[in-house]
């Protein structure tokens, strides 16, 4: 079987593509292809068409995606719905045009509504206003389920849709102003500690929740999803509302989350708040229980996952230098 994944340089593509490496060197009949973006632009029509007809895969895992946190997403909104729109449109289509008949997409929660009723099920999308400041990037990736949808309706492929939680885990970006809250935090208090600092200022009120799930849950889980079969899958979905959310079904105050990054890398000084930044959505919790009846659950606790985040980073921190 061969299986394109999309994005295998990226922090979930490349857990996914670690899972499978394993499972190949375990036995089974597996061949992974992969092409960084020096070799072939997602956003480019033409490469993607060439790439998909000269491979032939059997499978499509589309985990590539322009991705950053809220200052990220804020300055540049355009940048944020083109590539992904374009990397979308792209790979979908052109895997269609070369006879790809199974395909997963990654998508994010922040396609549901701002004021959503907690936790997120999966009708709720579409049913309400986007949070402002992540709307671009969401508007795409509500595209990308919808055009899984309708391929699968008019072309009769099984192309399905994963909506994950906030991930974090070896791989993450670390970078000062483009990262995620998570990664933001352990590189923001392991400076912190190592300056020997006594304050560290975070983000906004500090009030906010937060769901976070480590990235081999998320990739376990793309594969759990991946290879159901099409019998259970159409069981507990819709074909106009199939897609599927993946996360622990927990969450944490930004706070508590600043309190355990702090107590992972040594910092011991005073933790205050920036009221001035934005909180984003104060609670995103996704409703799992469609993913739990069909058989899955994540493993990796927050403190766990943690630990082995920080040691990774410090493993490759000469990689986040400014």
């Amino acid at each position: 079987m061969k299986i394109y994944i999309a994005g295998h340089r990226g922090m979930v593509g490349g857990a996914i593509l670690r899972q499978l490496e394993a499972r190949k060197a375990a036995g089974e009949d597996l061949s992974m292809i992969t092409r960084p973006h020096a070799e072939l632009d997602l956003t480019s029509q033409a490469a993607v068409r060439e790439f998909m007809q000269a491979e032939q895969p059997d499978v499509v895992i589309l985990a590539a995606a322009k991705v950053g946190g809220i200052h990220a997403n804020n300055t540049y909104p355009a940048d944020f719905i083109y590539e992904n729109l374009m990397i979308e449109c792209n790979v979908i289509h052109q895997a269609y045009a070369a006879g790809v008949k199974t395909l997963l997409q990654l998508g994010s929660s922040c396609i549901y509504p701002k004021a959503v009723p907690q936790p997120m099920k999966e009708d709720a999308l579409l049913t309400g206003t986007l949070e402002p400041t992540n709307e671009p990037y969401a508007v795409a990736k509500i595209a990308g389920i919808k055009l899984c949808e309708s391929y699968n309706r008019q072309h009769g492929v099984d192309y399905r849709s994963v909506m994950p939680t906030n991930l974090y885990g070896p791989g993450d970006n670390f970078h000062p102003e483009n990262s995620h809250v998570l990664p933001a935090l352990i590189r923001r208090f392991h400076e912190a500690a190592q300056e020997g600092l006594d304050e560290v200022v975070i983000w906004g009120s500090g009030k906010p929740m937060r769901e976070f799930l480590h990235v081999d849950d998320m990739a376990e889980a793309s594969l759990f999803v991946l290879e159901l079969d099409k019998a259970t899958y159409a069981a507990n979905t819709e074909p106009m509302l199939s897609h599927i959310n993946v996360g622990t079904g927990t969450d944490v105050s930004i706070m508590e989350l600043a309190r355990m990054v702090a107590k992972v890398t040594g910092f011991t000084g005073n933790i205050s708040n920036d009221p001035t930044k934005p909180d984003g959505t104060m609670r995103k919790l996704m409703d799992v229980s469609r993913l739990a009846d069909m058989g899955w659950r994540a493993r990796v606790s927050l403190e766990d996952g943690l630990t082995e985040t920080y040691q990774w980073f410090l493993d490759n921190q000469d990689n986040f230098r400014r």
